[in-house]
């Protein structure tokens, strides 16, 4: 089995940070998941990788893998850049279009 140890961004509903901080180690599918007859959905017969484990730092999560024989993968997270914007810039004189919402 191999795992994917990554730190989950944020998702589109979020406007802080709150559940990006710890790393998270997943493992991953090795047989196809397969829709089911009846339902119609998705099921796999691994349990494997229903097991999210999170970790304050990348380095807990290597020594885990590590420590139990697990093969991983390491996704290191892209920087953010924050946009600084001015609520004042708005109103400013000068604009090349009209202000409105």
């Amino acid at each position: 089995m191999t795992a994917r140890i990554y730190k989950p961004a944020r998702t589109a509903m979020q406007s802080g940070e709150a559940r990006t901080k710890d790393w998270v180690l997943e493992f991953e599918y090795t047989t196809p998941r397969r829709a089911d007859p009846l339902m119609g959905w998705t099921s796999a017969r691994e349990t494997q990788p229903q097991v999210r484990l999170e970790f304050d730092t990348k380095e807990e999560a290597i020594a885990y893998a590590t420590r139990e024989g697990i093969a991983f993968t390491l996704t290191e997270p892209k920087p953010r850049k924050p946009i600084r914007k001015s609520y004042a810039d708005n109103f400013r004189y000068g604009r090349t279009t009209n202000w409105t919402h």
